[in-house]
């Protein structure tokens, strides 16, 4: 009963389609299949939102090709017969096939109605041209078959193509006839152990390994062409000279181009079939994640054989690298923009490699785009050319990686040919894509090889835009790197510390590639219900995740100007089969982070690259950026504020002379004020232009004189001042004033304004906020109401907590007794010393504290380094692990953890977490 319903569901959509053939004429069709075919929807792991919208009679019903579009065109997706088959030699011509399989949905997914993999496979349909065609030619157009692909009209092969991610096409016209005409696709997809890019396509998925994506997985259709048509429209814009660059590719003579907003022609020109034709584009509105304004295109072919018209449309924007802040930043249209993203997959429950709807296809990006994200890195695949246009449309920047090889390490020579074929028409295909910004030829080393030619392979066809040879060169199997590249690129699941990233060069920006991947499965909506994982702990609720999300961002932002970082890439936006790292589940049914503070994170972090904030409520330095200048930060000395180089070896009172805490200003809390941080209560003010550090004297002169307002800056924080507008923080020959650019005074001189008043707010020279006495013996007392007797101790190598009293055994109290010295990874925090156990130091392993002897290795030293900062109780310390970020030594049921406030463990839980870290420093209990 069940599949008489599902077959008289599909006949009454065929007749309700075919209804409307008449009624629109013949833009858009969809012509009804071969009539032995019959489509029986199997059952996906999850479903979405969309996959019950999914028919035969709207199965990806538009336009396919948003910058290269027809009027005529019709649509072949819907039922064709299937059989799997031993090999392509035999096409099944006149034969019926015993399967309905929808296309173009790949045939191991659920809405394929296979599910099931095949090497090898025929597709069969039949089809009529419309009488209006006469005259014209035929083209037969695929989105994308994995991977060899064949075809047959009328028994006639009409063409062969390899490749699993380019659009192609075969003129038909000479097998066509009239009445129903039958194709037949024969498609290869081996998937493993062939020498052609699959991207994570697996047969046996597991692990980071997904489900393959065999066949046919985007749209076929069908279009009347001229004898003299555009085959594609390269658009490269030129904002300096305020030109669209159109080569207009195709056979012909001449073509006509005409810009348009809103159907009105804003420029024109017209030049030869194959030439730089150079359209005027007035006073251009620049493409931007903030403005995502796109021009419509209009090509008309003209002279000897003209007529074809064909639109599109393009984004007016520049790409490129530019020294900002004192480092080398990516520019977006000359100003650097944060290039905040996701690692996107593109993967679903339904259609695996083949959104079930465009609005499926177009929420994904919408989603990410509300998160407040500013890009996508589109992984290991390559999507319809709808995607794009939806990054296009709403504002996202795209790193487009290239699909990697099977091979994860030194692929075999032969694959070398089909890796470069595909590469060079991936990159032809695309380049006329204005929100892609990077090419990202290998990820991690799988597959890579020759990878200096490989980056000049693809400058060779498009040098527009910047080439990250390697996302992960840090890590995995990467080769050595290249000297040509534009991006160092870093990947870091364990969050890095601000020595971790690697710096930007004169020639390389910095990023980091992937991170995050922070993990929670949620009832219901699991691929294997309890086999999730995710590449750290999982989290077990949205607040404990949310939590761990804003930690890390914040790292991130302190990575921005303290290490020139220009970019992350979080793991990832929608969970992928058990992968759980997904900001929402893989059906996209549910958010598993509170996503307003999601937003307000990743807006915080973008508002700190811009300039326009600076980290709240924590120790920084601020550092000059003018080029030449950029080892100098800004200090207080005898009362007096000037810049000074300072770096590792410089003196602690140098160090802490030039850290503040950032606390709302005084006079306005939407802006800032500088507390100087070995002299609490005195911040920095400006005294007849002077800054200084004074006592706060509680005048409203003086909050006005001590706060400032973050502005955007040359890549950097301007700090104008509340009372004295237009007037900027800027050092000059060593000391520093409050300025105007082209004001009375000297410092006020026009020359390096810009960049002497830019300022980079980086992680405190001064790590620690509070201070300990170094190399003298002190105890830790609990400062938790009611458990205030008790003492950090270590027993049988393990932390706990222990009442200590006068009468306490000697043994106790020497457990209970630790001699601070400087960090053994970071001199400015400290490590605890036993005294009874000289040379063996408190450190975190798995999170539990233990005492251990250091093993000469950094991630012993960065485990026993803690940097001490105010507690929540007066006079008390918290000791913040340096390479656990967000996390402190608390005691929790008697054991000592290094925790968070809200994480995944039980140790993590908020109630009183503030009290647990807050440690009294006692005199020692065994001196």
């Amino acid at each position: 009963m069940i599949q008489l319903r599902r077959t008289l569901a599909a006949a009454s959509a065929l007749l309700l389609t075919a209804a409307c053939l008449i009624l629109t004429g013949l833009t858009g069709l969809t012509v009804p299949a071969a009539s032995a075919a019959v489509w029986q929807p199997k059952t996906p792991p999850l479903s979405t939102p969309w996959t019950a919208q999914v028919s035969p009679a709207n199965a990806l019903p538009d336009y396919p090709r948003p910058q290269l579009v027809r009027s005529d065109w019709l649509n072949l997706n819907g039922v064709w017969e299937f059989t799997g088959a031993p090999n392509l030699d035999s096409p099944p011509v006149g034969r019926t096939l015993p399967e309905g399989v929808l296309v173009p949905y790949p045939i191991e997914s659920a809405l394929s109605g296979i599910k099931r993999h095949e090497d090898t496979m025929f597709y069969r349909r039949t089809f009529t041209v419309p009488s209006g065609w006469s005259g014209r030619r035929v083209m037969l157009n695929f989105g994308a078959v994995t991977w060899e692909t064949r075809v047959w009209v009328n028994g006639v092969q009409a063409g062969r193509h390899t490749g699993g991610y380019d659009a192609f096409s075969f003129d038909i016209t000479s097998a066509l006839r009239s009445g129903d005409n039958e194709l037949i696709v024969g498609v290869s997809s081996p998937i493993d152990g062939g020498t052609f890019p699959i991207g994570k396509q697996r047969r046996n998925p597991s692990g980071i390994w997904y489900t393959a994506s065999s066949g046919i997985w985007q749209t076929v259709w069908l279009e009347p062409v001229n004898a003299a048509h555009v085959t594609r429209l390269d658009t490269t814009p030129d904002v300096p000279a305020g030109v669209l660059d159109l080569v207009v590719r195709g056979t012909g003579d001449q073509a006509r181009a005409e810009v348009l907003i809103d159907g009105t022609v804003v420029g024109s020109a017209t030049g030869a079939v194959g030439s730089h034709i150079r359209v005027p584009v007035p006073n251009a509105r620049l493409w931007s994640p903030d403005d995502p304004f796109l021009y419509d295109l209009r090509v008309t072919l003209t002279g000897n054989g003209g007529g074809d018209v064909v639109t599109g449309y393009f984004g007016m924007r520049s790409i490129g690298k530019a020294v900002a802040g004192g480092v080398l930043r990516p520019v977006l249209n000359g100003k650097f923009v944060f290039h905040l993203g996701t690692l996107d997959q593109g993967y679903w429950p339904d259609g695996i490699y083949t959104a079930p709807t465009d609005e499926a296809l177009r929420f994904d990006l919408e989603r990410q785009k509300a998160l407040g994200f500013t890009m996508v890195r589109k992984h290991i695949k390559v999507e319809p050319a709808r995607w794009y246009y939806w990054a296009d449309k709403l504002g996202l920047m795209v790193w487009q990686d290239m699909p990697s090889l099977d091979a994860v390490d030194d692929p075999p020579e032969r694959s070398h040919a089909n890796y470069e074929s595909e590469l060079r028409r991936i990159v032809d295909q695309l380049k006329g894509i204005t929100s892609i910004v990077m090419w990202v030829p290998f990820n991690e080393g799988w597959g890579e090889y020759d990878n200096q030619r490989i980056v000049d392979l693809v400058r060779s066809i498009d040098s527009t835009r910047l080439i990250n040879h390697d996302s992960g060169s840090n890590c995995c199997v990467s080769d050595p790197e290249p000297t040509n590249g534009d991006v160092i690129d870093d990947h870091w699941y364990q969050v890095p510390g601000e020595g971790d990233t690697r710096l930007p060069t004169a020639t390389r920006i910095a990023v980091l590639g992937e991170f995050g991947g922070l993990g929670r499965r949620v009832q219901g909506h699991e691929y294997q219900p309890g086999a999730g994982f995710a590449y750290g702990d999982l989290y077990p609720d949205e607040g404990s995740l949310t939590n761990r999300y804003v930690e890390i961002t914040r790292q991130v932002e302190r990575l921005v100007h303290t290490r020139g970082l220009s970019a992350s890439v979080y793991t990832e936006p929608y969970d992928v089969e058990n992968e759980v790292n997904g900001f929402y589940t893989y059906d996209r049914r549910v958010p598993k982070m509170t996503e307003a503070r999601v937003r307000e994170a990743n807006r915080r972090l973008l508002a700190v690259a811009a300039g326009t904030d600076v980290p709240r409520g924590e120790p920084v330095s601020l550092r000059v950026t003018t080029p030449g200048y950029t080892g100098r930060y800004l200090r207080h000395q005898d009362g007096l504020a000037r810049t000074d180089v300072i770096d590792g070896g410089s003196a602690d009172l140098a160090k802490q002379d030039a850290t503040f805490w950032t606390r709302p200003g005084l006079a306005d809390s939407s802006c800032v004020s500088f507390e100087s941080r070995d002299f609490p209560g005195e911040y920095l003010r400006h005294s007849d232009y002077r800054l200084r550090r004074d006592r706060q004297d509680g005048t409203a002169l003086f909050a006005a004189d001590a706060t400032f307002c973050p502005r955007e800056g040359q890549g950097g924080t301007r700090l104008e001042s509340y009372n004295l507008r237009g007037h900027f923080v800027r050092h000059y020959n060593a000391l520093v004033y409050v300025a105007k650019q082209g004001g009375a005074n000297p410092w006020d001189a026009a020359a390096s304004f810009a960049a002497d008043t830019t300022w980079a707010v980086t992680v405190p020279l001064w790590r620690s906020g509070a201070g300990l006495p170094l190399d003298q013996a002190r105890s830790f007392r609990v400062t938790t109401a009611g458990f205030t007797d008790r003492y950090l101790r270590h027993r049988s190598s393990l932390a706990r907590t222990d009442v200590v009293t006068a009468g306490s055994d000697a043994l106790l109290k020497s457990d209970a007794t630790f001699v601070v010295r400087r960090g053994l990874a970071e001199p400015t925090c400290y490590s605890l010393e036993s005294r009874n156990y000289p040379g063996r130091y408190l450190r975190h392993a798995n999170f539990r504290v233990r005492l251990d002897a250091p093993d000469g290795g950094e991630l012993f030293r960065r485990d026993a380094t803690f940097c001490a900062q105010p507690g929540s109780t007066p006079g008390s310390v918290r000791l913040a692990s340096l390479n656990e970020l967000g996390t402190s030594v608390r005691h929790y049921a008697e054991e000592v953890w290094v925790a968070s406030g809200g994480g995944a463990h039980p140790y993590d839980n908020p109630a009183s977490y503030a009290e647990d870290v807050s440690w009294a420093v006692t005199a020692a209990w065994a001196p």
